[in-house]
């Protein structure tokens, strides 16, 4: 299997080609606003592209799918509830799906994981059984948030998260932002993970976050060289994860 990535300078979002050999089949994974090396590398490989997948429908991960389109005639496929909810001038879907739904082009074999949390109608989609391609769920040390537009909560993306994980430890993360990693790597490693394992323990620094009296569960970096924070908010006792920018300590 072919896995190319290129990462946009201004999201840190990426684009994949997927590809079974050279001369065989591929699908592209998002979009990202940077679509030349990967129409360009798709034409080196000789592939057919047979599908564009959509994980979910922020722009940051739309941005260029037209152009892919109009390089390879390709079927855009995301999940019903983004065909249903984001209009097609945002994005144009073709063909929908949903979890655990298979799909085969060439030699890959595509199986779909419906991951909410950061959004409605996000899914993962696991690749011949070894490579997973997480969108904004989770990513190499740390995990995506939960308060972007058309989000469904702390519950859903910690549930989503922790799906994944239940996956092979050398199963290969390729992730919505930067670098891959591997479930097993963020099964040890990843902060978030270490505490919903029970391995450490939660923080219980008085914050203020989003203008809300909170707990400071865990402040770690994030995968563009920020913060992330995992907070309790005191008035509900609901958690919430959020960029650092959004905590006063």
């Amino acid at each position: 299997m072919i896995i190319e990535r290129t990462e946009s300078p201004h999201w840190t979002s990426n684009s994949y080609l997927v590809a079974d050999r050279e001369g065989g089949h591929a699908i592209l994974i998002d979009g990202n606003g940077v679509t030349g090396p990967l129409i360009e590398k798709a034409r080196e490989l000789g592939v057919t592209v047979d599908a564009i997948f959509v994980t979910h429908w922020h722009v940051d991960h739309v941005a260029g799918v037209d152009e892919y389109v109009a390089a390879f005639s390709a079927p855009v496929h995301a999940h019903a509830w983004t065909k249903d909810n984001i209009a097609e001038e945002v994005l144009r879907i073709d063909a929908t799906v949903d979890d655990g739904d298979e799909l085969a082009f060439g030699d890959l074999r595509v199986r779909v994981l419906y991951t909410p949390g950061h959004s409605a109608g996000q899914v993962s989609l696991l690749v011949n059984d070894s490579d997973v391609f997480t969108a904004d769920v989770l990513f190499k040390g740390t995990v995506g948030g939960n308060f972007a537009p058309g989000n469904t909560g702390y519950a859903d993306h910690r549930a989503s998260v922790e799906r994944l994980l239940e996956l092979p430890p050398e199963t290969r993360v390729h992730p919505g932002h930067t670098l891959p990693t591997t479930i097993g790597d963020e099964l040890e490693q990843n902060p978030f993970v270490r505490i919903w394992r029970g391995v450490d323990p939660e923080g219980t620094e008085q914050v203020t976050a989003m203008d809300r009296e909170a707990t400071l569960i865990l402040w770690a970096p994030d995968y563009d060289g920020s913060d992330k924070a995992w907070v309790r908010f005191t008035d509900t006792g609901e958690d919430g994860i959020t960029g650092g920018s959004k905590v006063v300590r």
